[in-house]
């Protein structure tokens, strides 16, 4: 028994702890604005500027604001029906009503961090896309103030992830380092995961499983997530990302 419990800590520290002190590292020498108010959220070029006439979707993730960047990520989702002559960004934050449209440039730097693409879409896809994520954005859960919640959930990538599962089109998985993304925002602790995949089980978003074709082999300890992709070959590590195909 001591063994075994011996072998637990030691994938404990290696799997978990570990990745968050390299990242914890890189954070600590890398060249950040000295003030976030100043911080570059211009345009980081990945979105045509006009936009194309055809319908678009997009789903960013970015590295969040300051020493909480080591561990997480915030993501958003960009909308463009077709014919329309600009974007359409939602976010959902701390500050003001948490449901943000336009309130920052559709591909912009998230206060300094170079956005990160999840997901695409164009054309008749989608724009078959677009009424569910409008419909989906108007029935979240959590659009009051005083509702977000940065860890363990409800926040940014919560309210991503909810779009995610009411849109079947959009088969795509959030990064690992977006917590708050296994946050039960239907208030299931288990059922089928956003892509509807495979399963997942999550304990209020501290805890949780999940076994899915698009998700991946994933355990979530305190909101940190490891794990295996299996769609897309990959490593899911704490704190570090996705590394893979």
């Amino acid at each position: 028994m001591i063994t075994v419990l011996r072998w637990v800590l030691i994938g404990f520290v290696v799997i978990y702890l570990v990745p968050i002190a390299i990242s914890a590292l890189v954070y600590s020498i890398a060249d950040r604005p000295a003030d976030w108010r100043s911080a570059d959220r211009s345009s980081a070029g990945l979105l045509p500027n006009p936009p194309q006439a055809e319908a678009v979707v997009r789903i960013f993730s970015a590295r969040t604001v300051r020493w909480r960047g080591i561990f997480a990520t915030h993501s958003w989702i960009v909308i463009k029906p077709r014919g329309a002559t600009s974007y359409e960004r939602y976010d959902y934050t701390a500050w003001g009503e948490p449901i943000r449209v336009n309130g920052f440039v559709a591909d912009g730097r998230w206060f300094g961090s170079m956005p990160d693409l999840v997901f695409a879409a164009d054309g008749d896809a989608a724009e078959r896309m677009i009424p569910g994520i409008r419909a989906a954005i108007s029935d979240y859960a959590y659009a009051k103030r005083g509702d977000y919640r940065a860890w363990p959930g409800p926040n940014s990538n919560t309210f991503v992830a909810a779009i995610i599962a009411a849109v079947p089109e959009i088969e795509t998985a959030l990064p690992p380092t977006a917590l708050g993304r296994d946050y039960p925002h239907d208030g299931r602790w288990f059922g089928l995961t956003p892509s509807r995949t495979g399963i997942r089980i999550s304990i209020a978003g501290y805890v949780g499983a999940t076994v899915a074709w698009i998700e991946g082999v994933e355990l979530n300890i305190m909101g940190a997530v490891a794990g295996l992709d299996l769609a897309r070959p990959g490593l899911k590590i704490p704190a570090l990302g996705r590394f893979g195909t």
